[in-house]
């Protein structure tokens, strides 16, 4: 496969800190160009609440998120380290789908308008495993992954984009209704 021909993509993850989507306390970022992960964002945030669900999960907590910037103060340099991007990816892209348009409507900007690819639906369509977890998957495939760390699972989600690629995984396979 010609690397070159694969499209721009930035792969997205949230972390959220309860059970509404609006209410995300971290995020990272990773943008592929050429068929290689080229640069990354992260940062928390601070959620809209001081009540944190899922400490057990991300480990993230009010005392290290009430000081973090909100999600309408980074929405600025989201949205530039998306320029250009012809697909955003996430791996269980319906989840973080949901988390970026609620965050945008929260804080009063427009959605973008990047469709998404999901890594999770075309690991389902290729990887002959019991589970197509975004853990799992790295590690059939040797992927470093500091598992529900944003930075971490943006950075390896496109990895896994790039894989599924390799094996013959089309965009179209993988994209998001």
């Amino acid at each position: 496969m010609l690397f070159s021909a694969l499209p721009s993509c930035v792969a997205i993850d949230f972390e959220t800190s309860g059970y509404d989507a609006g209410s995300a306390c971290a995020v990272g970022l990773a943008r592929v160009e050429n068929g290689r992960v080229t640069d990354s964002f992260s940062t928390l945030l601070r959620p809209p609440s001081s009540r944190v669900l899922f400490t057990e999960v991300h480990g993230l907590t009010w005392p290290m998120l009430r000081d973090a910037p909100t999600f309408a103060d980074v929405w600025p340099q989201m949205a530039a380290f998306m320029e250009g991007a012809q697909w955003l990816l996430a791996h269980n892209a319906g989840f973080d789908r949901r988390v970026l348009y609620a965050c945008c409507k929260n804080a009063g900007f427009e959605r973008p308008g990047i469709p998404f690819l999901c890594t999770l639906k075309g690991s389902r369509r290729s990887l002959p495993l019991p589970s197509r977890k975004l853990n799992i998957v790295c590690e059939y495939f040797g992927i470093p992954l500091r598992h529900h760390d944003a930075a971490s699972d943006a950075e390896a989600c496109a990895h896994v984009y790039l894989r599924l690629r390799e094996r013959g995984v089309s965009d179209a396979e993988m994209r998001l209704k």
